[in-house]
């Protein structure tokens, strides 16, 4: 029988992938956490927007149809990252490293799902699609400023090397 606990992390660690052990509440760790519920949400979202008008009352609240409750989390999340650290209030340059390039990549690709469903007919007004979009590219802006860290006030447009 394979056990499934290994009590490596009762000191407070987590392993990573390829050797190494760092905090469990290590900003990487928490981001990883963030990110695979992001994308049950996503599966959830998708199963909404494929269904088709005449079968809406099918779809079971948290499981295929978005609800106000999870509008409301992805808020949270961005309120949580907003206590961090000072995000910025001029326009930010986006690309300071790999992780914060992928979370901005992310975002326009949010962003394009969101235009998208602006006229879609599967999706009515009364729907939490189109806030869960537009609160998640929120939260994919802010956890990109998040990742650059350090380095978010030389990347303000009008600041550091290469500004206007």
């Amino acid at each position: 029988m394979v056990k499934i606990y290994t009590r490596k992390g009762d000191d407070g660690t987590t392993g990573l992938l390829f050797g190494g052990r760092v905090p469990k509440d290590a900003p990487p760790i928490e981001l990883d956490g963030l990110l695979l519920g992001l994308e049950r949400d996503l599966y959830v979202l998708m199963a909404e927007v494929a269904t088709a008008p005449d079968n809406r009352h099918k779809l079971t609240p948290g499981a295929s149809l978005v609800t106000p409750e999870m509008v409301g989390a992805l808020e949270s999340h961005i309120d949580a990252l907003s206590e961090r650290f000072a995000m910025p209030t001029e326009f930010v340059l986006p690309g300071q490293n790999r992780a914060a390039a992928a979370l901005d990549v992310a975002r326009t690709v949010v962003r394009r799902a969101e235009r998208a469903l602006v006229h879609a007919p599967t999706v009515p007004a009364q729907s939490q699609v189109r806030p869960y979009l537009n609160r998640l590219s929120d939260l994919l802006w802010a956890m990109a400023r998040w990742q650059e860290g350090e380095h978010l006030e030389s990347r303000s447009w009008g600041r550091g090397p290469g500004g206007p």
